[in-house]
């Protein structure tokens, strides 16, 4: 007897496994998003103050209210916020611009205004792939030059391949400086390996050196700079205003896009605790979506959102906005905005649905106003109030 696998053939066979992700993949958008019942939020618009900018990455606003960007090619430019752009800054190292990889996030010291120091994370190449790395460099404004730049952190890990390299940095209170790492698609399995960067959230001093007090120093085995663990990959940090601990979202792949509170020396599950599913035929990944020793999330969402860019809002332009979470969707091309209340965080609304934004990154600027980067179109925006 001639099975039915045998009767369809080869080409058959490979029509039914396409149509079978197909349909996974339409039953998958069809999921209701945990947390997304709220009402589109209308009194707001999103106003375009500059374009032009390729695949801008991060932003970070100068005291005099000029904004640096990133572009992920590996260019580097001064914004005006008239809408003005500069030619790329010299003295950007070379990026490994491959995939999800180039130059990525961008900040300024806590003492910028006196030591002109910026801190920038990059794919770096090297003989064999490329690693995310993180260099410091002086400023020079007018001279649109980068300065005595210098690595201070590379992953040890360099493999091929150009997804999930992280790259968000935050300064803490205390000026220590947080990276977040990604596992690098095709490697997660190290996320959970304490002696890998890969999936990882580290803490660094400004020079590069370790905080004697990070949670796994001394710990036989464990890379000392580790914070926290089991991360896929965080595109979004940032700190919170009242407790001033690392907040950070990271994507799932069809599911379990996370918001966490990040603690020091805790394991946020990847892959082995999430909501996430393959990318093919959408089954399972890990043992469960929940273990005794792994920190909850505060927020999932599944199906993804696609997050990236993360701010707290701490100005007064929004009324009522004090203090909530604002998250980019890539996938869904919105802005969120999250509200923390008793220990519970939930999605309050979706902002720019109708207006097809893919946003990049979020950040409060100095006239208390939110302000984004648009992916596609290469765009900065500013969150007006209607």
């Amino acid at each position: 007897m001639v099975n039915a696998s045998t009767a369809i053939g080869g080409r058959g066979r490979d029509r039914l496994r396409r149509g079978a992700v197909m349909t996974l993949l339409a039953l998958c958008a069809a999921w209701p998003v945990a947390g997304f019942s709220a009402a589109l939020e209308t009194g707001v618009r999103a106003t375009v103050v500059a374009r032009g900018l390729e695949t801008p990455w991060a932003l970070a606003f100068l005291p005099d209210g000029r904004m640096l960007v990133s572009e992920r090619p590996g260019r580097m430019r001064i914004v005006s916020t008239d809408g003005s752009v500069s030619a790329p800054l010299a003295g950007v190292p070379d990026v490994h611009a491959s995939g999800q990889g180039g130059l990525l996030d961008v900040v300024l010291s806590p003492d910028f205004v006196r030591d002109r120091t910026i801190f920038f994370s990059f794919a770096q190449p090297t003989p064999n792939g490329a690693r995310t790395a993180v260099a410091r460099a002086v400023l020079a404004v007018d001279a649109l030059r980068l300065d005595e730049v210098k690595v201070i952190f590379a992953q040890r890990e360099a493999p091929s391949g150009g997804h999930h390299w992280g790259s968000r940095l935050v300064f803490g209170r205390d000026g220590n400086l947080f990276v977040t790492l990604g596992d690098r698609f095709s490697f997660r399995d190290r996320a959970q390996d304490l002696g890998s960067h890969l999936g990882k959230i580290v803490r660094i001093r400004p020079d590069g050196s370790i905080p004697p007090d990070n949670p796994f120093v001394g710990r036989p085995g464990a890379l000392a700079e580790i914070w926290s663990y089991g991360h896929r990959n965080v595109q979004g940090a940032a700190l919170h205003p009242v407790t001033g601990r690392l907040w950070a979202h990271e994507h799932g792949p069809q599911g379990g896009d996370e918001v966490n509170e990040i603690l020091p020396g805790r394991n946020y599950g990847w892959p082995v605790i999430t909501h996430g599913r393959e990318y093919v035929f959408g089954t399972r990944i890990g043992e469960g979506t929940e273990r005794a020793d792994v920190e909850p999330s505060r927020l999932q969402w599944t199906p993804s959102i696609a997050p990236s860019g993360m701010s707290f809002y701490t100005g007064k332009v929004y009324p009522g906005w004090q203090n909530g979470l604002f998250v980019g969707s890539l996938k869904f091309r919105m802005l969120v905005r999250l509200s923390e209340t008793d220990g519970a965080v939930k999605e309050v609304s979706r902002l720019l649905q109708d207006e097809g934004k893919r946003i990049r990154d979020v950040r409060q600027g100095p006239d208390g106003k939110l302000w984004l980067l648009e992916e596609t179109d290469g765009s900065v925006l500013r969150l007006d109030p209607m």
